[in-house]
Protein backbone atom coordinates (compact mmCIF):
# COMPACT_ATOMS: atom_id res chain seq x y z
CA UNK A 1 0.00 0.00 0.00
CA UNK A 2 2.79 2.41 0.85
CA UNK A 3 4.55 1.84 -2.45
CA UNK A 4 1.35 2.04 -4.43
CA UNK A 5 0.60 5.38 -2.76
CA UNK A 6 4.04 6.60 -3.88
CA UNK A 7 5.06 7.11 -0.25
CA UNK A 8 8.54 6.64 1.15
CA UNK A 9 8.81 4.42 4.24
CA UNK A 10 11.50 6.08 6.34
CA UNK A 11 11.73 3.49 9.09
CA UNK A 12 10.21 0.92 11.43
CA UNK A 13 10.73 0.73 15.18
CA UNK A 14 11.33 -2.32 17.37
CA UNK A 15 10.95 -1.72 21.10
CA UNK A 16 10.34 -5.17 22.61
CA UNK A 17 10.94 -8.84 22.07
CA UNK A 18 14.02 -10.49 20.56
CA UNK A 19 15.59 -7.49 18.84
CA UNK A 20 18.19 -9.52 16.96
CA UNK A 21 15.68 -11.99 15.50
CA UNK A 22 13.01 -9.36 14.79
CA UNK A 23 15.46 -7.00 13.09
CA UNK A 24 16.77 -9.75 10.81
CA UNK A 25 13.19 -10.76 9.93
CA UNK A 26 12.14 -7.14 9.41
CA UNK A 27 15.10 -6.47 7.12
CA UNK A 28 14.19 -9.46 4.95
CA UNK A 29 10.52 -8.47 4.72
CA UNK A 30 11.39 -4.87 3.89
CA UNK A 31 13.99 -5.82 1.27
CA UNK A 32 11.63 -8.34 -0.35
CA UNK A 33 9.01 -5.60 -0.58
CA UNK A 34 11.47 -3.22 -2.20
CA UNK A 35 12.09 -1.01 0.83
CA UNK A 36 15.84 -1.46 0.87
CA UNK A 37 16.48 2.08 2.13
CA UNK A 38 14.08 1.85 5.08
CA UNK A 39 15.84 2.14 8.44
CA UNK A 40 15.22 -0.17 11.38
CA UNK A 41 15.14 1.65 14.73
CA UNK A 42 15.55 -0.21 18.02
CA UNK A 43 15.00 0.80 21.65
CA UNK A 44 14.18 -0.88 24.99
CA UNK A 45 16.70 -0.25 27.80
CA UNK A 46 19.66 -0.38 25.43
CA UNK A 47 23.20 0.15 26.68
CA UNK A 48 26.67 -0.36 25.22
CA UNK A 49 26.87 -4.00 26.37
CA UNK A 50 23.52 -4.99 24.89
CA UNK A 51 24.24 -3.14 21.64
CA UNK A 52 27.59 -4.92 21.33
CA UNK A 53 25.90 -8.29 21.86
CA UNK A 54 23.14 -7.55 19.33
CA UNK A 55 25.77 -6.61 16.74
CA UNK A 56 27.61 -9.86 17.48
CA UNK A 57 24.36 -11.74 16.78
CA UNK A 58 24.05 -10.07 13.39
CA UNK A 59 21.16 -7.75 14.25
CA UNK A 60 20.07 -5.64 11.25
CA UNK A 61 19.50 -2.45 13.24
CA UNK A 62 20.23 0.91 11.61
CA UNK A 63 19.57 3.30 14.49
CA UNK A 64 20.00 2.65 18.23
CA UNK A 65 17.66 4.55 20.54
CA UNK A 66 19.52 4.88 23.84
CA UNK A 67 17.55 6.87 26.41
CA UNK A 68 17.39 5.90 30.06
CA UNK A 69 20.87 4.43 30.26
CA UNK A 70 22.35 7.47 28.51
CA UNK A 71 20.93 10.23 30.71
CA UNK A 72 20.97 8.50 34.11
CA UNK A 73 24.50 6.99 34.29
CA UNK A 74 22.75 3.85 35.49
CA UNK A 75 25.85 1.73 36.10
CA UNK A 76 27.61 4.50 38.08
CA UNK A 77 25.06 7.04 39.34
CA UNK A 78 27.59 8.86 41.54
CA UNK A 79 30.98 10.27 40.55
CA UNK A 80 33.29 10.20 43.54
CA UNK A 81 35.70 13.07 43.94
CA UNK A 82 38.50 13.09 46.52
CA UNK A 83 40.88 15.97 47.23
CA UNK A 84 44.39 14.72 47.98
CA UNK A 85 47.18 17.12 48.89
CA UNK A 86 50.39 16.27 46.99
CA UNK A 87 52.64 19.25 47.79
CA UNK A 88 52.60 22.37 49.95
CA UNK A 89 54.75 25.49 50.32
CA UNK A 90 54.82 28.96 51.79
CA UNK A 91 54.74 31.81 49.24
CA UNK A 92 58.09 32.05 47.49
CA UNK A 93 59.49 28.99 49.28
CA UNK A 94 60.35 25.46 48.10
CA UNK A 95 57.72 22.79 47.68
CA UNK A 96 57.36 20.07 50.33
CA UNK A 97 55.96 16.87 48.88
CA UNK A 98 53.15 15.14 50.76
CA UNK A 99 51.11 11.97 50.46
CA UNK A 100 48.22 10.21 52.12
CA UNK A 101 49.40 7.00 53.79
CA UNK A 102 47.24 3.88 53.89
CA UNK A 103 47.64 0.18 54.64
CA UNK A 104 46.43 -0.44 51.07
CA UNK A 105 48.96 0.48 48.39
CA UNK A 106 46.26 1.48 45.91
CA UNK A 107 44.95 4.11 48.35
CA UNK A 108 48.31 5.80 48.94
CA UNK A 109 48.33 9.08 47.03
CA UNK A 110 51.17 10.28 44.80
CA UNK A 111 53.43 13.15 45.94
CA UNK A 112 54.64 16.03 43.80
CA UNK A 113 53.47 18.55 41.23
CA UNK A 114 52.01 16.01 38.85
CA UNK A 115 51.43 15.81 35.12
CA UNK A 116 50.38 12.94 32.83
CA UNK A 117 52.19 12.36 29.54
CA UNK A 118 50.68 10.18 26.83
CA UNK A 119 53.09 8.36 24.50
CA UNK A 120 52.14 7.15 21.05
CA UNK A 121 53.56 5.70 17.88
CA UNK A 122 52.50 6.96 14.47
CA UNK A 123 49.58 4.52 14.66
CA UNK A 124 48.22 4.54 18.24
CA UNK A 125 48.57 5.44 21.91
CA UNK A 126 50.76 2.99 23.83
CA UNK A 127 51.20 4.28 27.41
CA UNK A 128 50.48 7.05 29.92
CA UNK A 129 53.12 8.18 32.42
CA UNK A 130 52.51 10.09 35.66
CA UNK A 131 55.48 12.33 36.41
CA UNK A 132 56.61 15.30 38.47
CA UNK A 133 56.89 18.49 36.43
CA UNK A 134 60.33 19.13 37.93
CA UNK A 135 61.66 15.88 36.42
CA UNK A 136 63.73 15.91 33.23
CA UNK A 137 61.46 14.24 30.67
CA UNK A 138 63.60 15.01 27.63
CA UNK A 139 65.23 11.58 27.76
CA UNK A 140 63.62 8.14 27.67
CA UNK A 141 60.95 7.54 30.30
CA UNK A 142 61.41 4.62 32.70
CA UNK A 143 57.88 3.57 33.65
CA UNK A 144 57.02 1.59 36.82
CA UNK A 145 53.73 -0.09 37.71
CA UNK A 146 52.98 1.43 41.16
CA UNK A 147 51.20 -1.75 42.29
CA UNK A 148 53.86 -4.17 41.04
CA UNK A 149 57.34 -2.65 40.79
CA UNK A 150 58.64 -5.72 38.92
CA UNK A 151 56.58 -4.59 35.92
CA UNK A 152 58.57 -1.85 34.23
CA UNK A 153 58.86 -0.43 30.75
CA UNK A 154 61.18 2.02 29.02
CA UNK A 155 59.59 4.49 26.60
CA UNK A 156 61.88 5.93 23.93
CA UNK A 157 62.36 9.69 23.68
CA UNK A 158 61.69 9.29 19.94
CA UNK A 159 58.03 8.50 20.59
CA UNK A 160 55.40 11.17 20.07
CA UNK A 161 54.04 12.54 23.36
CA UNK A 162 51.46 14.94 24.75
CA UNK A 163 50.86 16.28 28.26
CA UNK A 164 47.21 15.82 29.22
CA UNK A 165 46.61 17.97 32.31
CA UNK A 166 45.65 21.59 31.62
CA UNK A 167 45.54 24.24 34.39
CA UNK A 168 42.05 25.58 35.11
CA UNK A 169 42.87 27.92 38.01
CA UNK A 170 46.12 29.70 38.88
CA UNK A 171 46.50 31.80 42.02
CA UNK A 172 42.73 31.89 42.42
CA UNK A 173 42.06 33.03 38.85
CA UNK A 174 40.44 31.00 36.10
CA UNK A 175 42.83 30.57 33.17
CA UNK A 176 40.86 28.05 31.10
CA UNK A 177 38.16 28.50 28.46
CA UNK A 178 35.62 25.67 28.50
CA UNK A 179 35.19 23.94 25.12
CA UNK A 180 31.76 23.54 23.58
CA UNK A 181 29.87 20.24 23.75
CA UNK A 182 30.65 19.64 20.07
CA UNK A 183 34.36 20.19 20.70
CA UNK A 184 34.29 17.80 23.67
CA UNK A 185 32.50 15.14 21.61
CA UNK A 186 34.86 15.51 18.65
CA UNK A 187 37.96 15.29 20.84
CA UNK A 188 36.58 12.21 22.62
CA UNK A 189 35.90 10.48 19.30
CA UNK A 190 39.37 11.37 18.01
CA UNK A 191 41.04 10.09 21.18
CA UNK A 192 39.11 6.81 21.16
CA UNK A 193 40.25 6.14 17.59
CA UNK A 194 43.87 6.44 18.73
CA UNK A 195 43.66 3.61 21.29
CA UNK A 196 44.37 -0.04 20.37
CA UNK A 197 41.26 -2.08 19.59
CA UNK A 198 42.16 -4.57 22.33
CA UNK A 199 41.79 -2.08 25.19
CA UNK A 200 38.29 -1.12 24.00
CA UNK A 201 36.84 -4.62 24.13
CA UNK A 202 33.90 -5.10 26.52
CA UNK A 203 34.93 -8.68 27.30
CA UNK A 204 38.45 -9.31 28.65
CA UNK A 205 39.97 -6.04 27.40
CA UNK A 206 43.72 -5.73 27.05
CA UNK A 207 45.30 -3.65 29.84
CA UNK A 208 46.53 -0.27 28.64
CA UNK A 209 49.94 0.66 30.06
CA UNK A 210 49.77 3.30 32.82
CA UNK A 211 52.54 3.86 35.34
CA UNK A 212 54.75 6.25 37.28
CA UNK A 213 57.99 7.73 36.02
CA UNK A 214 60.72 5.96 38.01
CA UNK A 215 62.19 8.95 39.86
CA UNK A 216 58.69 9.87 41.06
CA UNK A 217 58.03 6.27 42.10
CA UNK A 218 61.34 6.15 44.01
CA UNK A 219 60.51 9.45 45.71
CA UNK A 220 57.12 8.06 46.76
CA UNK A 221 58.69 4.92 48.23
CA UNK A 222 61.25 6.95 50.19
CA UNK A 223 58.53 9.21 51.56
CA UNK A 224 56.44 6.21 52.63
CA UNK A 225 59.45 4.67 54.37
CA UNK A 226 60.25 7.95 56.15
CA UNK A 227 56.69 8.43 57.40
CA UNK A 228 56.40 4.83 58.60
CA UNK A 229 59.75 4.94 60.39
CA UNK A 230 58.67 8.12 62.18
CA UNK A 231 55.35 6.54 63.14
CA UNK A 232 57.14 3.45 64.46
CA UNK A 233 59.56 5.60 66.45
CA UNK A 234 56.71 7.62 67.98
CA UNK A 235 54.95 4.39 68.87
CA UNK A 236 57.98 3.04 70.75
CA UNK A 237 58.92 6.24 72.56
CA UNK A 238 56.56 7.76 75.12
CA UNK A 239 56.17 11.56 75.47
CA UNK A 240 58.53 11.42 78.48
CA UNK A 241 61.18 9.66 76.39
CA UNK A 242 60.72 6.26 78.08
CA UNK A 243 60.49 3.05 76.12
CA UNK A 244 56.86 1.86 76.08
CA UNK A 245 57.95 -1.73 76.41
Amino acid sequence: MVKNARKKLLGVRLDSGDLAYLSILSRKLLDDAGFTETKIFASNELDETLISELKRQGAQISVWGVGTNLVTAKDQPALDGVYKLSAIRDPGKDWHYKLKLSEQMMKISNPGILQVRRYRTEKENIADAIYDIHSDMRQECHLVDPFDSTRQRVLSSNLQSEDLLIPVFKEGQRVYNSPSLDEIRNRTQEQLLQFPVGVKRFLNPHQYVVGMEKSLYDKKVRLIQTIRSEMFRDFLISPEGNNRN
